[in-house]
């Protein structure tokens, strides 16, 4: 019996210990998810990506934006970005992942004045196994104050797109 009640307090602690700030993120991202998958917008991104992966290819467009943010950016620009900056992020990093070494791409907030970004790649590395790496380096700034992120971006053999690692 004890057991069990330990077992079921666990989760419950864990819960209690999280700061604020990550519930408020958390609620943020949920929000923000939500918001991008609307049924509406969800049936226009759908026709979207169809007419973009018929004329780009399996990738590219529009339905690049489905895949989670966090999967392009790090937690620390997540938190300082709406939902619209987060994607124009996510876009110009895909730009300069598209575009190799040497690629910048630069983005500004609609939503939000002295806000703007951008996704530089500057090296690449090829792995033993086959998986070609970029080094991509964000700048969010916000108000005059300049955020930097560098990531490193993988792409396994045979898979479709590069992922934050």
């Amino acid at each position: 019996m004890s057991r069990v009640l330990l077992a079921a307090a666990a989760p419950i602690l864990i819960v209690l210990a999280l700061p604020a700030e990550a519930e408020a993120r958390r609620n943020s991202d949920e929000r923000c998810e939500q918001s991008r998958n609307s049924t509406g917008r969800s049936v226009g991104r759908g026709i979207l990506g169809g007419l973009a992966r018929g004329a780009l290819g399996r990738l590219g467009g529009p339905a690049i934006i489905a895949f989670p943010v966090t999967d392009t950016l790090s937690e620390a620009l997540v938190g300082m970005l709406d939902c619209r900056e987060q994607q124009k992020a996510v876009e110009a990093t895909n730009e300069a992942v598209r575009g190799g070494v040497g690629t910048t791409a630069t983005w500004t907030s609609e939503t939000r004045p002295g806000v703007s970004g951008s996704s530089a790649a500057t090296g690449e590395e090829t792995l033993a196994d086959g998986t070609h790496c970029l080094t991509v380096t964000d700048i969010v700034i916000v108000d005059g104050q300049e955020t930097r992120a560098p990531k490193r971006m993988c792409r396994a053999p045979g898979a479709g797109r590069y992922a934050r690692v």
